[in-house]
């Protein structure tokens, strides 16, 4: 008999239970690792920090420097939409000082694993507490008219401040409290506008010095120096759409809506909020129609899932694909490269000017 969801996860959290009284983890063969068993002492000033996946990761290492263990739960080379805690995962977030995730329903699992915890001291950031959230369009996109599909719940954050405070959570990022809103249906994706990243990055700034108060003077030269990065590729951005010949762009999912929002662009996506949503055979023809009314000469894809359906309306419209990565993770060859958050924007950035400017 196959389980729901709903009840696998329950078992999970059952066996979790038993996981978290077993004692020691199994120690590594990574030296590093092997050191840290070593010097206890050293071990226990830092901070045990959990995350969720890949950019909750790399904002969290940047602000916290060397006074935490940062430890991702998704691996990075997973595509994290449908990826569900193991009972060694729930075990290690039992363990952990502090629990960074995006929210916006980014991380579907969180609410049940939340409710699972017994530990009263662990902080829990939800990186995205305080911006506006935009409501998903993976049911609602009217695909009778191209247009309609580029501007599919357009909000006006990027141009009013206030407006980004709009979709408050009821609860306080640096704390934890827990709230009673249902994320789903909305579009987690906020890491993908730099500005917006910002804020998550300063979320997740007072996280961690409610975690370590005496290291919060730490914490915020570390988020000061890595938001003047962020800073800057919000104004790289800016400037290179500025005079671009064109606004629209076809993407594989719908993941760019607050990229495009905040420089003015229009995003065409293929498919929904999902990167494993299959498109219907309406959603390829208005798609393809689009393409060929704004001649358009690149179909994007992303690296974590089959870049099939992209590759299918490229060849159909005598387009070339290029990758516009949404960074839900990277690539082992990405890891391997050395790439990160920022170093991957720039990526976009350049394939987006060389798209706007065929």
């Amino acid at each position: 008999m196959k389980l729901g969801k709903t009840s696998a996860l329950g078992i999970i959290f059952s066996l979790a239970l038993v996981a978290t009284g077993c004692g020691q983890k199994t120690t590594t063969s990574n030296p590093d690792q092997a050191a840290a068993v070593s010097t206890p002492a050293a071990s226990e000033q830092k901070l045990n920090v959990e995350v969720s996946f890949y950019p909750m990761y790399d904002f969290t290492k940047n602000v916290a420097g060397d006074l935490a263990d940062v430890h991702t739960l998704i691996p990075p080379a997973m595509e994290p939409h449908d990826w569900e805690p193991t009972p060694q995962d729930i075990a290690s977030i039992e363990k952990a000082d502090v629990l960074v995730y995006n929210g916006a329903g980014m991380e579907s699992w969180m609410d049940q694993v939340k409710d699972s915890l017994s530990n009263s001291k662990l902080v829990q950031v939800e990186a995205s507490q305080g911006i506006s959230i935009r409501e998903g369009g993976e049911e609602e996109h009217d695909h009778e008219h191209a247009d309609k599909a580029t501007t599919t719940e357009e909000h006006d954050h990027a141009d009013d401040a206030s407006a980004k405070e709009g979709h408050e959570h009821d609860h306080d990022a640096a704390t934890g409290e827990e709230h009673n809103h249902d994320h789903g249906g909305l579009d987690p994706h906020v890491w993908l506008s730099p500005a917006l990243a910002i804020k998550e990055v300063r979320n997740i700034e007072a996280g961690l010095a409610k975690a370590a108060p005496q290291h919060a003077n730490q914490f915020k030269q570390n988020a000061d120096a890595y938001i003047a990065k962020l800073e800057a590729l919000d104004q790289d951005f800016k400037a290179a759409v500025k005079d671009s010949k064109r606004k629209d762009f076809i993407t594989q999912h719908a993941a760019f809506a607050y990229l495009a929002a905040e420089y003015g662009l229009q995003q065409v996506p293929i498919a929904g909020l999902s990167p494993e949503q299959e498109p219907s055979a309406a959603q390829m023809a208005t798609v393809i129609d689009f393409a060929k009314e704004h001649k358009v000469k690149t179909i994007f894809f992303e690296t974590l899932v089959s870049s099939k359906v992209s590759e299918t309306i490229a060849k159909e419209i005598g387009a070339k694909t290029a990758v516009l990565n949404p960074i839900e993770g990277l690539t082992e060859d990405e890891v391997k490269a050395g790439k990160d958050y920022i170093s991957v924007m720039r990526e976009n950035l350049e394939a987006l000017k060389l798209a706007l400017n065929e």
